[in-house]
């Protein structure tokens, strides 16, 4: 097998990157935008010692799951893998997934629970980034290109809601219209690096344009522009980011007009939200998300949780109204500070928040002798480091929740936790990302009586 040579293949599996895969002369290949069960023509790309890439020259006969796509930006956008596949095969990927990781990576046999649909598979998401680039002289907005920093030019996407496009056109037009450069990442040059737009349930938004340089060039006529066109605005902000790297949001946050802080709820409660915090971008799949991670808490009254990665305190507070007392941790002080604010404004007093991260936080409460019946976790797609698994294992909670967007790693810590006593009872895919290859996952995890 070499680069460009040319194979009639059946592809019978899934990668966990949303890519089909074949096997050719005993290796396994990728072959991008291949759905499970198209029988196809490959042109070899890459061969590498234990497997090798591949595009799709000719399809065959396809897949009975493949479906059209509706995007015209599809296979060159980095953002929708699974726009070309049916949302039940879909699902089936994702639940494959998750078992698999858990056996393979993690030595775990618990059965997995089936997948819980999303409500919604188009305009469910409540916050996106443009990314920006000047193609041939003129200001662009779009996403980048899989596995680079290429932007595709794209100003309207059908996972976010028709007024984020709105905004994020507003601000193009103006960049074309004022002469202001959108950011070059080779050169460093140019203004406007990215557009963050973030909604709510309420119908109220928030834009806020990072940016290079610490003004735009007549920045009034741009926040005059977005006022008139984008009346779901209440605040319209400025982030100066003058670091290289693909963190967007970072440095100085200047309110050009109106509000710092956006509103939403979520189980019933009301959060503040500020521009650095996170929050779960499908809302109503969080609120399923939740209502589970509190079900296997198993929560009775009498309670102590301890909630690490706790963010603006969506998860804490939600379990406060269930337990005798929460104490989370997060380390960006904006959301520890949005989270005791959040606190007060649901009238909940049983929550305290501190800032540290997860194995400082743990080493903390560890040093208060104060006994922790439940510790929820909900870290980056990284997992958790190691420390912060020592630091948990030290509390010696009765119940771990672990709420996971990337199995594998999910499955690398609960093996850790295994290893010390911890037995895994359940198990519960939800489908927070629908067409993409993202999965989230809620665990339940209890320790072994001796």
């Amino acid at each position: 097998m070499k680069k460009n040579d040319i194979y009639q293949a059946k592809i019978d599996a899934w990668s966990s990157e949303g890519d089909g895969i074949c096997r050719i002369e005993g290796m396994a290949v990728f072959v991008r935008g291949a759905v499970r069960g198209d029988l196809c023509d490959v042109r070899i790309l890459k061969v590498l010692k234990s497997h090798a890439y591949a595009k799709i020259e000719r399809i065959i006969e396809p897949s009975p799951h493949r479906i059209e796509s509706d995007c015209r930006v599809f296979g060159k956008c980095g953002g929708c893998e699974l726009r070309h596949v049916s949302y039940d095969e879909e699902l089936r990927m994702k639940h494959e997934r998750v078992a698999d990781a858990l056996k393979r990576i993690g030595g775990i046999d618990t059965a997995v629970e089936s997948i819980l649909p999303s409500p919604a598979l188009e305009g469910y998401r409540n916050k996106v980034i443009y990314q920006t680039a000047d193609i041939n002289g003129v200001p662009v907005i779009g996403f980048y290109r899989r596995g680079s920093h290429d932007v595709v030019a794209a100003d309207c996407c059908t996972l976010q809601s028709p007024d984020a496009d709105r905004a994020a056109k507003a601000v193009q037009r103006f960049a074309r219209e004022n002469g202001v450069r959108m950011y070059d990442e080779v050169s460093g040059k140019g203004t406007i690096r990215y557009i963050f737009y973030r909604s709510s349930s309420n119908g109220t938004a928030q834009i806020c344009i990072v940016t290079a340089e610490k003004k735009i060039r007549n920045q009034e006529a741009l926040v005059g522009t977005l006022k008139k066109e984008c009346p779901e605005l209440t605040g319209i902000l400025l982030c100066h980011n003058p670091e290289k790297g693909n963190v967007a949001l970072t440095g100085e946050i200047e309110v050009l007009w109106g509000e710092l802080y956006l509103t939403d709820t979520l189980c019933g409660l009301t959060f503040r939200i500020s521009p650095l915090s996170f929050f779960q971008i499908n809302r109503d799949q969080t609120e399923n998300l939740y209502r589970i991670a509190t079900e296997f808490a198993g929560l009775s009254g009498t309670e102590t949780v301890f909630d690490l990665y706790c963010g603006i305190g969506t998860i804490s507070l939600c379990m406060a109204r269930l337990a005798n007392k929460v104490i989370g941790a997060e380390i960006v002080p904006e959301a520890v500070e949005d989270a005791k604010v959040n606190a007060k404004i649901n009238g909940i007093s049983n929550a305290e928040f501190i800032c540290a991260d997860a194995a400082a936080a743990a080493g903390q409460i560890k040093t208060r002798d104060e006994p922790i019946d439940v510790v929820t976790v909900d870290p980056p797609r990284k997992g958790l480091s190691p420390a912060a698994v020592d630091a948990i294992l030290q509390i010696a909670p009765k119940r771990i929740v672990y709420v996971s967007c990337d199995p594998a790693t999910l499955a690398r810590d609960l093996k850790l936790f295994a290893e010390d006593g911890y037995t895994v009872h359940r198990v519960k895919p939800v489908d927070m990302f629908p067409r993409t290859p993202h999965v989230e996952c809620v665990t339940l995890m209890s320790k072994v009586e001796k």
